[in-house]
């Protein structure tokens, strides 16, 4: 995904949202800015794929310990490694953001766009609230929810110029 130059006096933006579930297939995706090239919907299904298995390689790249991982409790968990977190060229800035269900939260955004940890944790905010809460939703399936739709919207993420 690639973004045309924008001018400097334009506010800053997030460009576009990508969910992608625990096999690596895309559930939802969604462009908030223009300046974005775009995609067809298999460059979509595309991006997915390859993100979902870079970030498995990635969660395995870390260096060797030699000392003993401490031992847990019974209700303690050990940390899981957490892959690909950041993107970030001249032009966009991906962020990811991998829930413990496998599901990951893809924002694109300008290079230089503060807080977008805080944006994508109210993403999965909404996300858990208007799409997982949903009886009729199915894990793992597509995302069309209105009420997710909706509060999407009501999140200015496009500049008011």
């Amino acid at each position: 995904m690639s973004v045309q130059p924008y001018a400097k006096t334009q506010s800053r933006v997030v460009f576009a949202l990508l969910i992608i579930n625990k096999a690596g297939g895309l559930i939802y995706h969604r462009d908030f800015a223009e300046g974005l090239n775009k995609l067809s919907t298999n460059d979509y299904l595309v991006l997915a794929g390859t993100f979902h298995g870079v970030h498995a390689i990635t969660t395995r790249l870390n260096p060797l310990h030699n000392s003993r991982p401490p031992s847990l409790g019974p209700t303690e968990r050990p940390e899981a490694p957490s892959g690909i977190e950041v993107l970030e060229t001249e032009n966009f800035r991906m962020q990811c953001f991998s829930t413990l269900t496998g599901t990951k939260f893809l924002l694109f955004t300008e290079p230089l766009q503060p807080n977008v940890d805080g944006i994508i944790v109210k993403i999965y905010e909404l996300y858990i609230d208007y799409v997982m809460k949903n009886p009729f939703y199915q894990l793992d399936m597509p995302i069309r929810c209105e009420g997710w739709e909706r509060r999407l919207q009501k999140w200015n993420f496009v500049p008011v110029t």
